[in-house]
């Protein structure tokens, strides 16, 4: 059986297939408790897949409770969905169709199951706040450039050095969990051994890629969206191109491989060769990232491979 589940702030709308029941519930932990005994009058946990849409964060709780309960659930991306929905001639949209629409979409294609693991998640919401504060900093810094009045740039410059003072805090939390987890302890010297990988981008991989070293090469660089598609039809053979993936995380490592291009032996021949052929200087970029990523795959698959198994 399958079920989509439509996550607001505050409410839930579901979906069961086969069947075509549905239910509407409170997106609280008594809501969750009353959607799962619903659920329980269909049919037990093995037998049924929940899909969400990722929603800003709103899934994640509801995810995690029905995950724990031994329910198979999958986080779904919106822009496959509605795409699923258009192409099936749903044009519609309200919570109801489109608990409908991610029921269907379970139900017809194979999902990833997602993985819950506390210390992941509390490391990637660290990262993500990292990321934000530096960016709040670079856009603070681009006003004070164009201020002219001596309070407010000096106003500005106070909130710069409080943002410095906290991004400083938060790199230092991120270092201490790290160090905490013995698995991420292992796997990051191997990451560090590419020249250009520096602490942000080891502390992104391991929060936003927990996959990484657990698939295979190809699944790895189609998750992070480096992995180009061929766009053939007729006499038509456009070039090909890359779509979907992590952007966060495909942001951190566009810069690293940027670095590496430089300093590290094997990427710089790769890239060199890659310029020698004639491609364009992204094109380029994206290709030392994927190379960077197969190598960082398997060195990481045998960091893994390498901890002692308790017993």
């Amino acid at each position: 059986m399958f079920v989509g589940i439509d996550v607001s702030k505050d409410a839930l709308d579901v979906h069961l297939l086969p069947g075509n029941a549905s239910w509407r519930a409170d997106n609280t932990e008594q809501g969750w408790k009353q959607l799962m005994a619903w659920l329980e009058r269909h049919g037990e946990p093995a037998q049924i897949t929940i899909a969400l849409e990722a929603s800003g964060g709103f899934e994640k709780g509801c995810a995690r409770k029905f995950a724990e309960a031994g329910y198979t659930v999958s986080i779904l991306d919106p822009v496959r969905v509605r795409r699923f929905a258009e192409a099936a001639g749903q044009f519609a949209k309200t919570d109801a169709i489109d608990a409908r629409v991610i029921a269907r979409f379970a139900q017809t294609f194979t999902t990833t199951p997602a993985v819950f693991d506390q210390a992941t998640e509390r490391l990637a919401e660290t990262v993500r706040w990292r990321r934000q504060l530096i960016e709040q900093k670079t856009a603070l810094d681009n006003q004070l450039r164009g201020l002219t009045s001596t309070s407010l740039r000096r106003a500005t410059r106070g909130l710069l050095t409080r943002l410095e003072t906290l991004i400083e805090r938060i790199s230092d939390e991120i270092a201490k969990q790290i160090q905490a987890n013995p698995a991420w302890t292992a796997v990051t010297k191997p990451i560090h051994s590419i020249k250009g990988v520096g602490p942000v981008t080891v502390a992104t991989l391991l929060a936003e890629l927990p996959e990484l070293g657990r698939l295979d090469r190809r699944k790895i660089a189609a998750l992070v969206g480096v992995c180009p598609y061929t766009r053939q039809s007729g006499k038509s053979d456009a070039k090909r191109m890359i779509r979907g993936g992590r952007l966060g995380l495909r942001n951190a490592l566009y810069m690293a491989a940027l670095t590496a291009m430089r300093y590290d032996p094997t990427l710089k021949a790769f890239s060199e060769r890659l310029r020698a052929a004639g491609k364009p200087g992204k094109v380029a970029v994206v290709a030392v990232i994927h190379k960077m990523l197969t190598i960082l795959n398997a060195r990481v698959r045998d960091a893994l491979a390498a901890i002692p198994t308790n017993t």
